[in-house]
């Protein structure tokens, strides 16, 4: 649900507001406010989705108030006075709602507000790390756990993903460039057009070379600075 404010000088205005959105299950009011001076006592004591708010009001215009907030959530402007509209979309406001209004413009305008907060909650929603992920061996499955390869190695449209708890090396078709996409960007560093190694598994750096225990994996002059950045983090 959206928790949301209406801010209005007019009562009556204040009323019409309360009573519509009172009937539109996604939102839930928070309070009304008479200024937007009350609005800003909210803000700060409570969490709003949501502002319904009226642009011309004593002491701090809507649009003035609007200005003045660092995060704003979403707006959408109640007023009588349509030559504020260019100014409002230039503030980014969900909708413009002019005095008289239906009850199913207002509706409309609340589909919008919920449909920008949704796409605003999946953007800033983590992204769950892959753990795992099936690759096609001999028309098999077979699970790979990312936290058990050591390095990949690349052979045209095939790779080896060697792993530290199997002794020969997973061969499937796949590009370097496809299991990299599946891959935490963070956690393997590429040392060669044909290697991508965990950095967690590098038990050693040579002038060529990355060692994991015994193995030893090149570096190519291309990809050197992949590993001085593993060496020395803040350069």
């Amino acid at each position: 649900m959206l928790r949301c404010i209406a801010v209005d000088d007019e009562q009556l205005v204040r009323e019409l507001l309360e009573d519509n959105i009172r009937q539109i299950p996604f939102l839930q009011l928070v309070k009304t406010c008479r200024n937007a001076l009350e609005a800003m006592e909210v803000l700060q004591q409570e969490t709003i989705d949501l502002i319904f708010l009226d642009i011309q009001m004593p002491r701090l215009s809507g649009l003035h108030f609007l200005q003045s907030l660092r995060n704003p959530p979403l707006v959408i402007l109640v007023t009588a006075y349509e030559q504020y509209a260019l100014e409002g979309f230039n503030l980014q406001v969900v909708d413009y709602l002019l005095k008289p209004f239906s009850f199913e413009r207002f509706l409309k305008a609340c589909h919008r507000a919920d449909e920008l907060f949704r796409m605003q909650q999946k953007l800033s929603a983590p992204t769950r790390e892959i753990t795992d992920f099936f690759v096609n061996v001999e028309y098999t499955q077979v699970k790979i756990v990312v936290a058990d390869i050591e390095y990949i190695e690349g052979l045209k449209d095939y790779i080896k993903i060697h792993l530290s708890s199997f002794p020969k090396p997973v061969l499937t078709r796949m590009t370097m460039k496809a299991i990299a996409e599946k891959l935490p960007a963070a956690a393997f560093v590429r040392t060669h057009k044909s290697y991508l190694v965990a950095a967690q598994k590098i038990t050693a750096i040579r002038r060529d070379l990355v060692c994991i225990g015994e193995k030893e994996i090149p570096v190519s002059d291309f990809y050197k600075e992949n590993i001085n950045r593993l060496v020395n983090p803040e350069s």
